[in-house]
């Protein structure tokens, strides 16, 4: 059948990188399966399983070399995939059959193998997030002192700088790097457990040696990458950390969604806006347009995200006992593909976050435009010390407030306010300062310091630590 002519996911041709659909392909996967398989047979026969150095040898010539052909003919007539892949292997390999798999159960190799790619998904996670703190840290500590309109409610509010914005969206990302570290340092490889997790099957292996069947158990998850073993499971390792690990690729997908709406929201205001190329068309009609497709990009595959991570959680909360099987065909899709659209989403956001541009020229006119109303708190006690009334001047004030907001939103003028100030009497002694009180920087309190602070202190140590992942730019397929 043409390619064309089959339904493919968005995800994997559009979105997610190279890296990320390798770690969930059926190559990634079956050959994970096979160095298991081959750890097992050699851990086995270094406690004394009769295995030959020439069946050790024959798997390993052909770990890599799978006939899907082959395995799916077996699938159909097993309904099996790990037997299919038994078999399989076995016909590649075929003076090594009778070990391949020995004491193990299903689990052994699809549930292990889970956990190495989501492992692996986190390492490459990791990598895409740590670049995107780096994009944002460098464009926050460029506008650290650049102020802006702070808004509450989207309503002007308190002057801020720009700077110091980012670090609002730095923050939230710095948090999910601690929370992926925490994955990390806490994933545990299922192991050798067989069938209903009490390795029954390694105890009559091993006639009843239980210091070997540890032994297997810890040189087995060694081989494949881990340093402890989860140390009481069913069939399967407890589906709390697929759970989890969804749970942790919510978090970023809120952080990306919080930082591109921001950036929608400003570059509707034409204050920042994300990067535009030259070819770029924003409109099919309105040649004119120039819209924030890729943060809208971020906020579509963000709410993808946060509703699969659902779908972990309920299976983990419908688990049976020491197994069922009704989370196999959930999680196929929920994982993978979560960890497909927080790559792609990541990758966006760095492509965003080192191409910002900063209209500053728009950021003072709105700026001013507000900033009158800021000042009369410092112009009334720049008259009071002159001896002008504060009760008067405050009536002043609020007269002269209305007149201004009347000008603004109903006549479409700048704001008059400080020109109505400069020719009342009672502001006498306020007029020679009123120059020097409009200077933004004023009202911005530790904006500014605040943020060298925060990417000195928090920043800093962890683009440090990680400074070998950092990327030199995020491509995008479309």
């Amino acid at each position: 059948m043409n390619n064309h002519d089959t339904y493919s996911s968005p995800l994997s041709s559009r979105y997610a990188s190279d890296e990320m659909l390798y770690n969930f392909s059926d190559n990634k996967k079956f050959r994970t399966w096979r160095q298991m398989w081959i750890s097992l047979a050699e851990r086995e026969k270094e406690l004394g399983i009769d295995i030959s150095d020439e069946q050790i040898a024959e798997l390993k010539a052909n770990a890599e070399n799978i006939n899907y052909e082959t395995a799916a003919a077996f699938e159909k007539k097993f309904r099996h995939d790990v037997m299919a892949h038994v078999h399989t292997f076995g016909e590649a390999a075929p003076n090594a059959k009778g070990i391949i798999h020995l004491g193990a159960t299903s689990a052994f190799v699809g549930d292990n193998t889970d956990l190495v790619q989501i492992r692996d998904g986190l390492l490459i996670i990791r990598k895409r997030l740590i670049s995107v703190i780096n994009a944002l840290a460098l464009f926050a500590k460029e506008y650290a002192g650049l102020p802006t309109l702070g808004f509450t409610h989207f309503q002007s509010a308190q002057p801020t700088t720009v700077g110091k914005r980012a670090t609002l969206w730095l923050y939230e990302f710095l948090t999910d790097l601690e929370e992926l570290e925490f994955n990390l340092e806490t994933l545990r490889f299922r192991g050798v457990k067989g069938t209903t997790g009490t390795q029954a099957s390694f105890v009559q292996l091993f006639n009843g040696d239980n210091q070997k069947i540890d032994i297997l158990a810890t040189n087995v998850a060694k081989d494949m990458g881990f340093d402890e073993v989860i140390p009481v499971t069913g069939q399967t390792y407890s589906r709390k950390t697929d759970a989890r690990s969804l749970t942790l690729m919510s978090a970023l997908a809120q952080s990306a969604s919080k930082f591109a709406n921001d950036i929608r929201l400003l570059q509707h205001k034409k204050e920042i806006e994300e990067p535009f190329e030259k070819n770029q068309i924003g409109s099919s009609a309105m040649a004119y347009k120039r819209n924030p497709m890729r943060s809208e990009r971020i906020c579509a595959l963000s709410r993808y995200v946060i509703v699969d991570s659902l779908n972990p959680a309920f299976t983990a909360a419908t688990q049976w006992f020491e197994r069922t099987l009704d989370d196999s065909a959930n999680k196929r899709i929920a994982i993978p593909e979560a960890f497909l659209a927080v790559d792609a989403i990541l990758s966006i956001v760095e492509n965003v976050a080192s191409g910002l541009v900063v209209h500053e020229k728009v950021i003072e006119k709105h700026l001013n435009q507000e900033l009158p109303f800021m000042m009369t708190e410092d112009i009334m006690m720049e008259a009071s010390k002159h001896g002008a009334d504060r009760q008067e001047l405050h009536e002043k004030i609020r007269e002269f407030s209305m007149m201004a907001a009347t000008a603004i939103n109903d006549e479409g003028k700048d704001n008059p306010l400080l020109d109505l100030i400069a020719n009342e009497p009672l502001f006498t002694g306020a007029k020679d300062q009123i120059e020097t009180l409009k200077d933004a920087k004023r009202y911005t309190g530790r904006a500014e310091e605040q943020t060298h602070t925060f990417l000195d202190n928090w920043v800093k140590p962890f683009l440090d630590k990680y400074a070998d992942e950092i990327s030199s730019g995020a491509t995008l397929k479309v």
